[in-house]
């Protein structure tokens, strides 16, 4: 077990009286006793942490940073994790999941899967969304720096699964919207790899405004992308 610490515990022990003796414990209240389980303490620095990434970016973001915002000490938070960049990554994975959690759950409450589509480019761009934008370059830029020589596997892996399931809610948008007869395609896979390249390139280009791109026109992009891939059943 890992030893705890003494900001967490709030514990001393008292001066022996005479060498042979056990050194007594001061009672301590049990509030002071009292540690947060693991898990808990671990969700409260990673939250901490997704407004600071938003605000400043993924690399301007330190572990006293972190301490700080959270309301813990920097020794707590090196006691929950390993680096700063394992601290950022979970903070990105929150992020974003609880993102595309709320673009699916809008998905599902269309009436149709062309519906499902559309409401999926309007929330993908909006006027409030270039924070998850910056949010999600700083992630794939932070899993290309090497650190020693080696890059960091179990980073890249978190990187892969999150694409994969961006992949796979694209996909089974389409695929509802073929099921209802609404559009015809002959390559779904292809369908959403060009899909998702256009969404991360419109992105780019909406966060750097070179050359200018307004939300509504990268709106147009990609729903002119879905009327071309998925062509309308006759």
């Amino acid at each position: 077990m890992a030893p705890h610490h003494a900001e967490d515990l709030g514990m001393t022990a008292a001066k022996p009286s005479r060498p042979a003796a056990k050194a007594p414990r001061r009672a301590v209240a049990a509030a002071d006793r009292t540690r947060q389980p693991t898990e808990v303490r671990r969700r409260l620095i990673v939250e901490a942490a997704v407004p600071l990434i938003a605000e400043r970016g993924y690399a301007a973001v330190g572990v006293r940073d972190v301490a700080a915002a959270a309301g813990v000490s920097v020794g707590t938070v090196t006691y929950h994790f390993g680096s700063v960049q394992e601290i950022l990554s979970e903070a990105m994975v929150l992020h974003i999941e609880r993102y595309y959690a709320a673009l699916h759950e809008a998905a599902d409450r269309a009436s149709s899967g062309a519906e499902a589509l559309r409401l999926l480019v309007d929330a993908l761009f909006t006027e409030d969304t270039d924070r998850h934008w910056r949010m999600w370059f700083d992630y794939w830029n932070a899993g290309s720096v090497v650190e020693g020589g080696a890059k960091d596997e179990a980073f890249a892996r978190g990187q892969a699964q999150r694409y994969e399931a961006w992949h796979s809610q694209i996909r089974a948008l389409a695929e509802r919207a073929v099921a209802d007869g609404e559009f015809t395609c002959d390559d779904l896979d292809g369908f959403t790899v060009r899909f998702a390249a256009l969404a991360d390139g419109l992105a780019l280009q909406r966060l750097r405004q070179a050359p200018p791109l307004s939300t509504q026109d990268a709106r147009r992009h990609l729903n002119r992308l879905i009327g071309t891939e998925l062509r309308p059943s006759a």
